[in-house]
């Protein structure tokens, strides 16, 4: 799995990419070019990982049933081999998750799953259930459910949630949920926040103007929110 890093020190931010995107693509995309000013004064230290999209949410020659098993392998791989390298080359605790569609959904999951490992998610144009329908964007497990998909789907799991002690690692997370009032995951984003709220869990959402889900605007999210 390949990596691109990005800054000397400062606060580490653990950077997902978009929809079957590559870990280069924020870089070509200038996303990184707008927090420039922050990577260069020692502020953030930017790891912007790979995808493997495309052999599990987006691969339909899989059943669902395994496209959701090749998506937890990739979050072994995030908690096995990258955190530890970030801890490496970084003594800062702090882990800022953080990422654009698909990448949101990804930062938000991972987080909310093991927010120990956390100090803030920042989710920008995000659907957090993957199962949902949201105009051209189709449930990616067709249909399917099980154990495995609902403990990945934080605005599934978030509401029934009962256990205390994720619970107050999560109140301890900073979380911060931003999309476009135009872009489809919108109601998605507004019953995740709510669902935070109904658990005693501070959040912030933030609705950008227009669909807001493009690069440009993912330009401007991130000098507001990392």
């Amino acid at each position: 799995m390949e990596l691109l890093v990005f800054g000397h020190a400062g606060t580490p931010v653990l950077f997902f990419p978009t929809r079957t995107a590559r870990f280069y693509d924020y870089e070509n995309w200038k996303v990184i070019d707008a927090i420039a000013d922050k990577i260069n004064k020692g502020w953030l230290q930017v790891y912007c990982v790979d995808s493997i999209d495309l052999e599990s949410f987006y691969c339909s020659c899989s059943h669902p049933s395994q496209r959701i098993v090749r998506h937890i392998q990739y979050e072994k791989y995030i908690v096995n081999e990258v955190l530890p390298l970030i801890k490496h080359k970084n003594s800062n605790n702090y882990i800022i998750s953080t990422g654009c569609s698909l990448g949101a959904y990804h930062a938000v999951n991972i987080s909310f799953r093991q927010p120990q490992l956390f100090g803030k998610v920042v989710g920008m144009s995000g659907r957090y259930d993957l199962t949902l329908h949201a105009n051209n964007f189709s449930d990616l497990f067709d249909g399917y459910q099980d154990e495995n998909v609902y403990f990945n789907m934080p605005s599934q799991f978030i509401p029934n949630l009962t256990d205390q002690n994720i619970i107050r690692d999560l109140k301890k997370l900073q979380i911060v949920l931003a999309v476009g009032k135009e872009d489809p995951f919108l109601p998605n984003n507004q019953y995740l926040h709510n669902a935070l709220l109904k658990k005693g869990i501070a959040n912030t959402l933030h609705i950008w103007e227009g669909e807001a889900h493009r690069p440009r605007f993912w330009q401007q999210m991130v000098q507001y929110f990392l």
